[in-house]
């Protein structure tokens, strides 16, 4: 039975993507773009055309908890976070976290990329990276950065503006960065990332610009495009060492149906379910597989591990100002509604995340290891991170480079459930005197006098709390994910016994399947992790068009 809105999957395509996310989005539309070979997008997800998905705000209803765009899973007890769980909210749907995340376009620093090229990766430097940026962009005008001509594009499909929110506590907090003795830059994307600024967004005229809007709506008229909703795959067929098929059930099937790959299979799952895919299929550690009762067909040890995310502190402030809380509480939050389906503008059609730094939380680091997103207002501690019905501001501040690893693996063999994620953050003493420094640098910046018509006392962790071990037992009962999981399918040397696809994304010991997707990033990069991956995604698009 064909369901109504989504078209039924052909028998074969010569690309098939698995995963209609930031990545999918950009292959379907990059492999169809010029007529010549079928290609089939298969998403488990819907559409995500409603109004939450399209208005900036919406971001808070979705990111909260699970609804038809969020997977929202949830992790195995953190034992270094005295036994919490953890709140890992991922896209579903098209365009995937593109169409639920805060929209920040942050490509990370240029030494993440070099490092990659370091680790043998060729063809990964941030010189290599670069024009594949640049090509997806359509980015600020060139009068409001230097050197953009650098490193921006124009006229791509990817629209990235700075924020239009004129509120004055914007630039308080970034002349607090300055009385701070830090410096500032004008472009978090441009020659140096160090230092206090604005945050460039996906948001063009007041609406989400995700990779559903920007690179799968423009190619769903393609009759060469198949791009399917409520399809979810179950595994992906091995014969003779190739990826032959991908076998896919929809809502109401009993029995799994099945489309052949003429050319190739693209996995683009994610960091939690792409590695998911390649367990079912018998790809990943023989024992692990064995645990829940599936033969290995493919010996790849370094499946599912290698999880890495950003683990994120919120140091907040009490206003005497009124900050977000008294603007949207009650009446109001309805009249920003009529507002934007009126005119696009106003607290709607902004993601309350437009300044932020990148800072060094101790001398001697060849790149920032702490992110800072400004919020006005009073962000709570927990996975969901909900706004506190109190006027005030937050410092989230983020550490960037974690030494703790964790891991994605089977809960069982039944494809519809939910892997197991063991994320094991701050389980280093390195993870955790980093964000102990952090608490110690968002002190600083509030102190400063631009920020005194707006603060008063310190909500959280207190202003009593300076004992190091005090502050250790906050932050393992406070830290969460800022929601950047990579690494879990990562790219490495094809003798590596931690490597799970090569510099070509090829799957290492099966032909005709790639992965293309966060979870390829051996390191995670420092900032928010869409940027880069709609990078690989185009750097993916080019290595398969190259290989016809």
């Amino acid at each position: 039975m064909i369901r109504t809105g989504s078209p039924a999957p052909p028998d074969a395509a010569d690309y098939i993507i698995i995963g209609a996310g930031s990545a999918g989005c950009v292959l379907a539309n990059r492999l169809s773009a010029d007529g010549r070979h079928k290609v089939v997008l298969l998403e488990a997800g819907g559409r995500n055309t409603g109004l939450l998905n399209t208005m900036p705000a919406g971001m808070a209803v979705l990111l909260r908890k699970a609804n038809p765009s969020n997977w929202a899973f949830q992790s195995e007890p953190v034992s270094s976070l005295h036994g919490r769980t953890a709140y890992i909210p991922r896209g579903k749907g098209w365009g995937g976290s593109s169409s639920i995340n805060g929209m920040l376009y942050v490509r990370g620093n240029a030494a993440d990329y070099d490092q990659w090229a370091q680790m043998g990766l060729d063809g990964w430097s941030y010189d290599d990276v670069l024009p594949f940026f640049r090509r997806s962009e359509d980015g600020p005008p060139a009068d409001e950065l230097s050197e953009a001509s650098r490193y921006h594009g124009q006229g791509g499909e990817l629209a990235v503006r700075f924020g239009q929110s004129r509120d004055p506590v914007y630039k308080a907090f970034l002349d607090a960065g300055q009385e701070a003795g830090y410096p500032v830059t004008p472009d978090f994307n441009g020659r140096s990332q160090l230092g206090f600024g604005r945050y460039q967004l996906n948001i063009e005229n007041g609406r989400r610009a995700g990779t559903l809007r920007a690179f799968l709506r423009p190619a769903l008229g393609r009759g060469n495009l198949v791009a399917t909703t409520g399809v979810h795959v179950t595994r992906i067929v091995l014969t003779q060492g190739r990826a032959r098929a991908v076998e896919y059930r929809r809502a109401g099937d009993t029995v799994a149906q099945r489309i052949e790959a003429r050319r190739e299979i693209i996995l683009c799952a994610g960091t939690m379910q792409s590695p998911q895919i390649l367990n079912l299929s018998g790809i990943g550690d023989p024992d692990d597989l064995a645990a829940v009762g599936l033969a290995p067909a493919v010996a790849l040890p370094g499946v599912g591990r290698n999880l890495q995310d950003h683990v994120d502190i919120a140091v907040t402030y009490r206003s005497r100002l009124p900050l977000l809380w008294s603007r949207t509480k009650g009446w109001r939050s309805a009249m920003i509604g009529l507002r934007y389906l009126a005119r696009r503008d106003g607290p709607g059609a902004e993601n309350a995340l437009e300044a932020g730094a990148f800072l060094c939380s101790r001398p001697g680091l060849d790149r920032p290891d702490l992110q800072v997103q400004f919020i006005p207002g009073i962000m709570s501690n927990d996975g969901a991170k909900e706004m506190i019905a109190e006027d005030g501001f937050t410092l989230d501040m983020i550490a960037l480079h974690p030494e703790s690893r964790g891991r994605v693996s089977l809960q069982s063999a039944d494809p519809m459930t939910a892997p197991r994620i063991e994320p094991n953050h701050l389980s280093t003493p390195g993870d955790l005197a980093v964000l102990r420094r952090a608490v110690g640098i968002a002190r600083q910046l509030a102190s400063q006098s631009a920020l005194d018509p707006w603060r008063t006392t310190e909500r959280s962790p207190g202003a009593t709390v300076h004992d190091p071990d005090e502050l250790d037992d906050w932050l393992r009962h406070n830290a969460s994910t800022i929601y950047h999981p990579v690494g879990t399918c990562a790219m490495g040397a094809r003798s590596s016994q931690s490597s799970v696809v090569d510099a070509d994304l090829r799957v290492i010991g099966v032909a005709g399947l790639r992965v293309a997707d966060a979870s390829v990033m051996p390191t995670i990069v420092s900032g928010n992790t869409n940027a880069a991956t709609m990078m690989i995604a185009e750097k993916a698009a080019g290595m398969i068009l190259k290989d016809m």
